[in-house]
């Protein structure tokens, strides 16, 4: 593994950093829910870990799932 810290990261944080090219820290969220939701494992993991919709930060166990599932950013 890398230098990349397992911590909590606001959504679009974490998502800037798997996707640094884009233009928007909305079109990086689009572009990382689209990889969580295609990952029908990850998704079900966070949900399962009780995972709002709605939050606007990952905690450090949403972020080690999305990592373990996606590698890091």
């Amino acid at each position: 593994m890398g230098n990349f810290k397992i911590k909590s990261y606001g959504k679009s944080e974490l998502a800037m950093l798997y996707f640094p090219n884009c233009q928007t820290t909305e079109g990086a969220l689009r572009c990382l829910n689209f990889w969580i939701k295609g990952n029908h494992q990850l998704l079900k993991e966070l949900q399962d870990c009780g995972m709002p919709r709605t939050s606007k930060s990952y905690t450090p166990r949403e972020v080690s799932l999305i990592v373990a599932y996606l590698g890091e950013p």
